[in-house]
């Protein structure tokens, strides 16, 4: 299935949509979609019997600071029923870094949405549960920006190490050893 094809059957779909096609090196369909266009689009992506992506393989962002539009967020779609892979690409700029949530069109889009905000900081609206994923809670900032400081000194602050004596520890492994029996 080729980018074009899947172009002229979005543009049928969703009238007036801004889409475009990209080069690919692995054969796979590269189409770019805009940031308001997206939730229409990937309800066709889904249920349009000659597409069926119904499979969220992949979510992820690349930051091109200081080059505006500074974000590409990735889609990476799987069609089980026609063998085809898509990726789909949208645009953000560095100070609207945001979309509507695609949650909704495929449920694998929740945890990689929260995975995508928690590095790269773009957020997604009407996210079911936008908190953090993968940094402690209490972390500043979003580590793949390429304007993060990678010189950072932080102390730990959600956890410290534990600590116990020898004599503590064979104790705890001796009441472990008792409870097992």
């Amino acid at each position: 299935m080729t980018a074009d094809a899947i172009i002229g059957i979005l543009q049928q779909a969703v009238p007036g949509a801004v889409l475009e096609s990209a080069p690919s090196t692995d054969r796979h369909a590269v189409v770019f979609v805009s940031r308001a266009e997206m939730p229409a689009v990937g309800l066709v992506l889904r249920d349009h019997p000659d597409l069926r992506f119904t499979f969220l393989a992949e979510l992820t962002a690349v930051d091109y600071h200081p080059r505006e539009p500074r974000f590409e967020l990735v889609y990476v779609l799987v069609s089980i029923e026609h063998r085809a892979r898509l990726r789909v690409m949208v645009r953000l700029a560095g100070d609207e870094a945001r979309i509507a949530t695609m949650s909704g069109v495929w449920p694998a889009a929740n945890w990689l949405e929260r995975e995508v905000w928690d590095l790269f900081g773009i957020e997604f609206d009407g996210h079911p549960d936008p908190r953090r994923l993968l940094m402690p809670e209490d972390w500043t900032g979003f580590p793949l920006r390429k304007d993060y400081p990678v010189q950072i000194r932080m102390t730990p602050t959600s956890s410290e190490a534990l600590q116990v004596t020898e004599q503590e520890f064979r104790a705890n492994l001796e009441r472990d050893r008792l409870t097992r029996r």
